[in-house]
């Protein structure tokens, strides 16, 4: 029977003895001093993160492979240190351990003066881009101080909404109602982004009214802030910056109420909107980011202008908003579904749009030369898309109308967007005559998948199928 191991320092044993090696050579082979090898392998030393590298490369073995057993080395051999277990958790982040993490945390939360050293970590994991073992951090600490009523509770919950966002519009709902009861207790600094993300939230799940009073909220913040800078002639190097200069906070503010009043078609409101975000009057502060942030809504600006009035029916302006957007490689998305929603409403005829743009057909992306578009908006708005060119198929006859239904009513399936799905189904259901055998059968198996989704309504009008 093989006997088994419980100590990093068997499995070295063991390894020497079956390979016939001394500490000495084993020293040799791993880069370690010998004297250090030996109070190692005796227990006269723990093991620091630098020597279970080496160890586990001279054995031949993955990485990871010591990582449980190193949980234990760390609180049960030895007692523990952060200077260990910082790396620790860092590599086991970069690695995918998250089981060692959690291992980790339960013991370091009994005491609470860990609790800051852990957020400190996630926060590093949080920036790298290693969201997985962040959120396991953040949650873990937020649970820790769920009754301190701290900045750093409040912080551990913005970023857990920042990651819980996706293309699931439920999921994204959840954690907007969670974060908000939070943002008062952010920094000024995170409590605009918290806004500037909720408001996209919000949008993308068509609850208008909610997103317009988060952008005034935002403008609100974002006007005193800057004002306070101004007058107090404050350098924002001594405080605490947001992700985006100041101005940008207030210009965005009136790029979704702009938005919104267009969801509502009161295009003569949106123009309004548009003279605010394109105003640079008041602007004090030209440095490059604040350059760049004018001249994004400058563009914009100009492009919604004439959007609008090709969206209040003035179908001369369209040649016009079609030769402006034509070298905006990264806008033609969004224009083009703009373009389609103006055709189905007032009965154009737009196929040589369509023609000469059949390439970004059904093209998406996130990027412009400013940034990147908020994803869930995107997502949203691709969807809705789909909806609009199936339509526009539909009412001229085209062979192609229900490839686009039903990638509409996919795409609307994993985001999770009922009114968009039950459109399609209604869509569908009206032309379902004229679909071929192999449509059907794909209509019945994303209504399957529809059904799953555990929305009611998808029950009751798909229930005849």
């Amino acid at each position: 029977m093989v006997p088994t191991l419980t100590t990093i320092r068997d499995a070295l044993t063991g390894y020497l003895s079956q390979q016939k090696m001394t500490i000495n050579q084993f020293a040799g082979q791993s880069g370690i001093n010998s004297g250090t090898l030996s109070r190692l392998i005796h227990g006269q030393q723990p093991i620091a993160m630098n020597h279970l590298e080496r160890i586990t490369r001279a054995m031949g073995l993955p990485e990871d492979h010591f990582y449980s057993l190193y949980v234990e080395e760390c609180f049960d051999h030895s007692p523990p240190t952060w200077r260990r277990l910082r790396p620790f958790l860092v590599r086991s982040a970069e690695l995918g351990r998250l089981d060692c993490i959690e291992q980790v945390v339960q013991q370091l939360l009994e005491k609470l003066t860990y609790a800051p050293m852990l957020f400190e970590v996630a926060e590093g994991l949080f920036q790298e881009g290693l969201w997985q073992a962040a959120e396991l951090l953040y949650k873990n600490v937020s649970d820790s101080e769920k009754y301190q009523n701290s900045e750093r509770l409040a912080l551990c919950q913005y970023r857990l909404f920042r990651i819980a966002l996706g293309d699931d519009q439920t999921r994204n709902l959840q954690a907007a109602h969670i974060f908000e009861c939070y943002l008062d207790k952010l920094d000024e600094a995170d409590q605009l982004d918290g806004f500037k993300h909720l408001v996209n939230v919000y949008y993308s799940l068509h609850k208008w009214e909610k997103a317009d009073k988060l952008a005034q909220d935002m403008l609100h913040l974002a006007t005193l802030r800057y004002n306070l800078q101004r007058q107090s002639n404050r350098r924002m190097g001594e405080e605490k910056k947001p992700e985006k200069p100041l101005c940008f906070y207030i210009y965005y503010s009136h790029l979704m109420r702009a938005s919104i009043c267009e969801e509502h078609n009161d295009f003569t409101s949106a123009l309004k909107f548009v003279s605010l975000y394109t105003d640079t009057s008041w602007i004090q502060k030209d440095d490059k980011e604040a350059k760049r942030t004018i001249a994004q809504f400058q563009e914009w600006g100009k492009a919604n202008t004439l959007l609008y009035q090709v969206m209040s029916g003035k179908q001369d302006v369209l040649s016009e908003y079609i030769e402006h957007i034509s070298t905006q490689r990264d806008e033609l998305f969004v224009a083009l579904s703009n373009i389609l929603a103006s055709a189905n409403r007032y009965g154009w005829n737009v196929d040589h749009v369509l023609e000469r743009f059949a390439d970004y057909i059904p093209y998406q992306t996130y990027a412009t030369e400013f940034g990147e578009y908020n994803q869930l908006i995107i997502s949203d708005q691709h969807t809705r898309f789909l909806v609009e060119l199936a339509a526009y198929y539909i009412r001229n006859k085209r062979n192609e109308e229900f490839s686009f239904v039903l990638q509409s009513l996919e795409s609307a399936s994993k985001i999770n967007n009922e009114s968009i799905a039950l459109a399609c189904i209604n869509m569908f259901e009206q032309y379902r005559y004229e679909a071929g055998q192999e449509e059907l059968e794909r209509y019945k198996l994303l209504i399957r998948t529809v059904k799953n989704s555990n929305t009611k309504n998808f029950y009751s009008a798909s229930s005849s199928l």
